[in-house]
């Protein structure tokens, strides 16, 4: 079975015949442009506060993101049936570095997670977060739709590999973001509910095994922590508490821009990177708490919306994988911070500091861009 088309009514040959306009050609979504303009720049001045005024961090942070809007606008470009056939290339060139990563990676902090080539240092995993959603896309879309056992076994096979070798490095919190993306591909393309509720039960039956066998003494420590910080408020409950702290004594209205008292005086930790949003919930309070996940939320409608008018089933998973990653990132950084889930690093998309899994979420961006843009295909 081939893969479904949508099919724009005809309507003379004078409408077909028209230029496609300037952004039509340059293939940019301007709804999705401009938003996340907006949440560039009110990440911007968030971290210029949480930094202790530190301008060097805004202007780096500031290349960074010219730096991921440029690789958007380049990626927008691709024509997604390009994407369709580098799909599986660019899965075998990350699971081979992830393997070098495990043979001859550098480490740091305990884990082993990067590569360097020439004195350039890169994470290896940042790759999967784009190259899964697309392989397990590119696997399903050739496929009879819902996918029956077989196609679903396949495209779990594809996540499993690179999410388990992410496992080892160790790097939990990553490798459960790309599983989560080949995931979100399977449910977009409709897989059937028996296998949702098969693999609910499975995890569920498979969580006292992974506790005790599975976990390192530092991940379950976390987990500890989460359901009781003050267990050890100097310690592993630290920051939990301060976050918490922080985000009570914002009340509605906030201290005021740059009137965190918790980041200002060190008693926050990583507050421009993981625990940002604390120092924006003290300085801003809820509304300006409500006026982020606004800006979020409107990311992921125009995301589900570019999806839901995709051309091909192709595009389609791929808006969807993309889309609900985007809003794990979210969801996981807030509840971490909030102390509703264990810390496990997930950055706050365009607010924390830090370059990598911004120009794979702006990556990503593009790629939605060239499904929003894709041209129709004309009837036979």
């Amino acid at each position: 079975m081939g893969d479904y088309v949508r099919q724009l009514p005809h309507h003379g040959s004078r409408d077909m015949a028209r230029r496609p306009s300037a952004v039509m050609r340059f293939h940019i979504d301007v709804p999705l442009l401009l938003l996340l303009l907006v949440l560039g720049v009110f990440g911007l001045l968030v971290l210029y506060s949480a930094s202790g005024q530190s301008l060097e961090a805004v202007y780096r942070q500031g290349s960074y993101l010219l730096l991921a809007f440029t690789i958007m606008i380049v990626a927008a470009q691709i024509r997604l049936q390009q994407y369709a056939s580098w799909a599986p290339w660019l899965y075998v060139v990350g699971v081979l570095t992830l393997i070098a990563v495990l043979l001859v990676g550098v480490g740091a902090k305990g884990a082993q997670r990067w590569l360097e080539v020439g004195g350039f240092r890169f994470q290896p995993a940042e790759i999967m977060k784009l190259a899964v959603p697309l392989a397990v896309s590119w696997f399903l879309a050739g496929r009879v739709l819902p996918p029956r056992f077989f196609a679903v076994i396949g495209a779990v096979i594809l996540l499993a590999v690179p999410a388990g070798l992410i496992v080892v490095q160790p790097d939990l919190g990553t490798s459960l973001l790309i599983a989560a993306s080949g995931l979100f591909v399977l449910f977009m393309a409709g897989i059937g509910w028996r296998y949702i509720f098969g693999a609910a039960v499975l995890a569920a039956a498979s969580a006292w095994p992974v506790w005790l066998y599975g976990l390192k003494e530092y991940q379950k420590q976390r987990i500890l922590t989460m359901f009781n910080p003050e267990s050890d408020k100097l310690g592993s409950g630290w920051n939990i508490i301060q976050s918490k702290t922080a985000i009570g004594s914002g009340g509605w209205e906030g201290k005021g821009w740059m009137q965190s008292t918790q980041s200002r005086l060190d008693f926050l930790p990583e507050s421009h990177t993981d625990f940002i949003i604390a120092v924006l919930a003290e300085e801003h309070g809820l509304r300006g708490i409500i006026l982020l996940m606004s800006i979020y939320l409107l990311i992921v409608l125009r995301g589900f919306w570019i999806g839901a008018h995709a051309q091909t089933s192709f595009g389609r998973m791929m808006a969807g994988s993309l889309t609900l990653t985007f809003f794990v990132y979210i969801f996981v950084n807030m509840g971490m911070v909030a102390g509703l889930l264990p810390v496990v690093g997930v950055p706050l998309p365009l607010v924390s500091a830090g370059g990598t899994a911004l120009v794979t979420l702006f990556a990503g961006f593009g790629v939605l861009m060239a499904i929003s843009t894709e041209p129709p295909k004309a009837s036979t």
